[in-house]
């Protein structure tokens, strides 16, 4: 069953990127939604997202507040996985728009008089900065703002919700939104299948439908100007839902319509049609442009430098070190080389220790397995997404490319950690008990963290919170994906020939002279150059995350996961090399900290960029979120990152004591 399971998994993946290559190859270009022409007067569907800030980090329901709701009930559109870790709320709006038809001042409702709670959550809302996040045809509302010193407009994704003027305790709010809808005439850009992202699965469009496409239009843009304006409620309460109100002038110096108990509110909207030169294949690009070519650049440039050095000292161990005292050793017949054993020093007398069982080798064998799954994972993940499969215009696409993946290459884990295991302890007995413990570490230690964190989402009533059902269908998928993968892969593992070792381990062990430095210190120290290749990347990826910002250089961030892994590995031969010249043989675990301690510098980064680039990040809730987040993510490099360091050294020290020819 985990065999067809597994077999299925691959097959769709497999069709969705020949789907994928298909569209590419026909000339139709978005990752994001398929192509939708609109005859004139076609209702246009806006949705609603969650509220955000990036003061708080905490999602919230758009209709948590006393909004305008749609008059046939709130629908909630259905959410991929990576939607719904992301805290993505995804429901119909009130508001009704038709192609090219143009509308002023239409009346969406008055409510109620606002409660005390109403007015308390309005003005929480204004004060940390919330947007709202209004979506059409798939397409995030934007709006700009000027510069004071440039005259190129700001961008910005989402509307605020309100605002306060300074040295004054009113809040105010923009219950007035200008939309304008940038159309462009359909040219025949179809394909014949492309992907719809935006929670429904896959979708094709027919190609009959082409034929009748003429004069229609498509959606490529979507702006907003919010205003807040007073309107008289009595006079707005004998006119219809939809109907026209009394024209009012949206001015910054005009009244606003102030957040009071009591006070009911009158929303309304603009709505006008533009014609834009923007072609639908294009449509995307003013969300997914990204500033700062030059420093992704230089990251590279750094990068390659700090491998250039780091390999000329591999290869100087390699040609000039150790094959220099190989060949010495060598040229010795028996007798000489006995003699010679009194006489040598460093690496070569380990040579009965250096393959003796490390401590704790379960834990080893587990972390590396769980590692090499979380390596792949991001290798294949970053890989498509540099091809544009996984665009962040296609929504949630990212995580959840990232969570089937991880599940899917469980199979991978089982067998590096089986095959070590059997490797290590010389026979095939355990490996269920490993492969198991490989299936459950690390989607242990994620499963704990984000029960906690979830737990503080749910008592403030976050739309990041993970549903329950959600919980429900990730064990499914852990539990009848991952963990019978990780079995079969380990099963494999055992199955497979153990790797011998090149040199017999003598009973008694070696007793390791006293160190001049702690090697703790070199494992620790090593994780600066890995981290020095990484840092600048990590800069945007995190104000991605963090910040509200899109990333989308997916090719650097490709270039530089395969620099750190080159860099991990001869940092790793390196640093192993130094302990066994000071006749240190317990080289396993600390050639798989020697690179995994990049992780330790990762979160001090996220520490330092909490306290200078999110100093507005406002309450323990948040902050606690930020440090849970944080722990996962340097968690999973450290796995990654130490199981290269650890692979690498291995491979060295293997081929290094095979070419010693002792009895």
């Amino acid at each position: 069953m985990a065999t067809a399971r597994g077999g299925w998994g691959v097959g769709v993946m497999c069709w969705m990127m020949v789907v994928q290559m298909w569209a590419i190859v026909e000339g139709f270009y978005l990752p994001g939604s398929y192509l939708h022409p609109y005859q004139d007067g076609n209702e246009l569907g806006v949705k609603v997202n969650s509220i955000t800030s990036i003061e708080t980090e905490l999602p919230y329901s758009y209709y948590s507040l006393p909004f305008c709701r749609p008059k046939d009930g709130i629908k909630k559109v259905a959410e991929n996985i990576g939607e719904l870790l992301m805290g993505d709320e995804i429901e119909n709006s009130p508001y009704k728009f038709r192609m090219r038809e143009d509308k002023m001042n239409v009346k969406l409702c008055v409510t109620e008089p606002l409660t005390e709670k109403d007015v308390k959550h309005f003005s929480q809302r204004i004060d940390d900065f919330y947007q709202v996040n209004l979506m059409l045809d798939n397409l995030p509302v934007t709006r700009y703002t000027k510069q004071r010193d440039s005259p190129v407009p700001l961008r910005w994704t989402g509307s605020p919700i309100g605002f306060k003027l300074d040295g004054s305790k009113e809040h105010y709010i923009y219950n007035h939104l200008s939309f304008k809808v940038l159309i462009h005439p359909y040219e025949g850009e179809t394909s014949m299948v492309a992907m719809l992202s935006t929670g429904d699965g896959l979708d094709a469009m027919p190609s009959g439908k082409e034929k009748n496409l003429t004069g229609t239009n498509m959606v490529v843009g979507f702006e907003v100007v919010p205003c807040s304006v007073v309107r008289d409620v009595k006079a707005a309460d004998k006119v219809e839902d939809y109907g026209t109100l009394e024209a009012v002038t949206c001015s910054p110096d005009g009244a606003h319509q102030t957040i009071k108990v009591g006070e009911q509110l009158v929303f309304s909207y603009d709505v006008v049609f533009e014609n834009s030169t923007i072609r639908w294949p294009s449509r995307w690009d003013s969300y997914l442009k990204m500033e700062g070519t030059r420093v992704h650049w230089f990251s590279i440039l750094n990068s390659l430098m700090v491998i250039t050095f780091l390999a000329g000292i591999v290869f100087v161990i390699f040609l000039r070190t150790v094959r220099r005292d190989l060949t010495k050793y060598e040229e010795l017949d028996k007798e000489s080389q006995s003699q010679m054993t009194e006489e040598l020093s460093g690496w070569k007398l380990v040579v009965g220790d250096v393959f003796r069982a490390p401590e704790s080798p379960q834990l080893l064998c587990i972390t590396v397995g769980d590692g090499v799954q979380i390596l792949a994972m991001a290798v294949v993940t970053i890989f498509c997404a540099a091809l544009g499969f996984m665009s962040p215009a296609s929504r949630g696409m990212l995580l959840t490319g990232m969570v089937l993946l991880y599940f899917f290459l469980g199979s991978v884990a089982g067998y590096v950690a089986s095959r070590l295991w059997c490797t290590i302890r010389g026979n095939a007995s355990g490996w269920k008990a490993i492969s198991l413990k490989t299936a459950c570490f690390f989607p242990g230690i994620v499963f704990i963290i984000l029960c906690v964190l979830n737990s503080i989402l749910w008592s403030v009533g976050s739309t990041g919170a993970i549903p329950a059902s959600l919980f429900f269908v990730l064990l499914l998928l852990w539990f009848t994906i991952s963990v019978p993968l990780t079995l079969f892969g380990g099963y494999l593992g055992a199955k497979a020939e153990p790797i011998t070792f090149p040199v017999r381990t003598n009973q008694i062990p070696r007793e390791i002279p006293p160190q001049r430095y702690p090697s703790w210190l070199l494992v620790l120290g090593a994780g600066t150059l890995p981290f020095g290749t990484l840092f600048i990347e990590l800069f945007f990826i995190m104000s991605s995350i963090w910040m509200g910002r899109v990333y989308y250089v997916f090719g650097f961030l490709f270039i530089v996961l395969v620099l750190l892994v080159i860099v991990c590995a001869e940092v790793a031969v390196v640093l192993t090399y130094m302990h066994l010249c000071v006749e240190d043989h317990r080289w396993w675990w600390k050639s798989f900290f020697a690179s995994g301690s990049v992780a330790f510098y990762v979160f001090l980064y996220s520490i330092n960029y909490l306290v200078f680039d999110l100093h507005s990040l406002s309450g323990p809730v948040s902050a606690a979120l930020y440090v849970g987040y944080s722990l996962l993510m340097v968690t999973a490099i450290m796995f990654a990152t130490g199981t290269v360091g650890f692979l690498v050294s291995f491979y060295f020290v293997h081929y290094l004591f095979s070419s010693v020819k002792i009895d």
